[in-house]
């Protein structure tokens, strides 16, 4: 059997994914003890996880650490590694939003957008022919808009809660986001048996099939 390593975020999608395997038929136990631990091994289907944070699992997959991994499509579009796609999931469904305090007016002269996303943040605004001022925040984008940092954010909506708690509003929708498999370049070549297999077999869950 071909080993192959898996890079993925814990959380929602890490929960989505590995229901997505029991239903492709891959013999993994229903929960994980993974308050610590940063490696999970199931030996009997040659699979090992390497539970990462989001935007460092196209890292792992590039660099060949992970032969393949699971990571939402805004991931990708911001970090552009090279790897391979090879699946949309259909999971953990979301959108990327423009939102900000309903009926504020963006500085006419130097516009400002806080967002965790700055390089799908510049080529939306620039593909609206906007100029804008992008300033790059790691947590807590709703607070921008509140404390005057910036006009608008981008960030990822689910059910718009967080947004609503703290008064803002959608503005535009910039595109939907759902998870994707994506695979290394090499390990697609050497361990295409069992690359091919998983990507078969969570190809069929995604179109409705039961599995193997």
């Amino acid at each position: 059997m071909r080993q192959l390593t898996i890079a993925m975020p814990k959380g929602r999608i890490f929960e989505e994914a590995l229901d997505m395997l029991r239903t492709a038929s891959y013999n993994v136990p229903p929960s994980f003890d993974l308050s610590r631990k940063l490696l999970a091994e199931v030996k009997e289907e040659g699979l090992t996880f390497i539970l990462a944070k989001p935007s460092d699992v196209p890292v792992y997959v590039e660099h060949g650490v992970a032969d393949v991994g699971i990571a939402g499509k805004d991931v990708l579009l911001e970090e552009d590694r090279n790897v391979y796609e090879v699946l949309d999931l259909g999971i953990s469904r979301c959108h990327l939003s423009v939102a900000g305090l309903p009926g504020a007016e963006p500085d006419p002269f130097a516009p400002k957008v806080a967002t965790k996303y700055p390089r799908i943040a510049s080529d939306y605004f620039r593909e609206q022919g906007e100029q804008v001022e992008i300033i790059k925040l790691n947590g807590s984008i709703e607070l921008a808009p509140m404390i005057g940092l910036a006009e608008r954010i981008v960030d990822i909506v689910s059910t718009g809660k967080t947004l609503k708690e703290n008064g803002l509003v959608e503005l535009e929708t910039i595109r939907s986001i759902t998870s994707r498999l994506i695979v290394n370049p090499v390990s697609y070549r050497l361990k295409d048996e069992a690359v091919r297999q998983l990507t078969e077999r969570l190809q069929l869950v995604v179109q409705g099939g039961d599995g193997l």
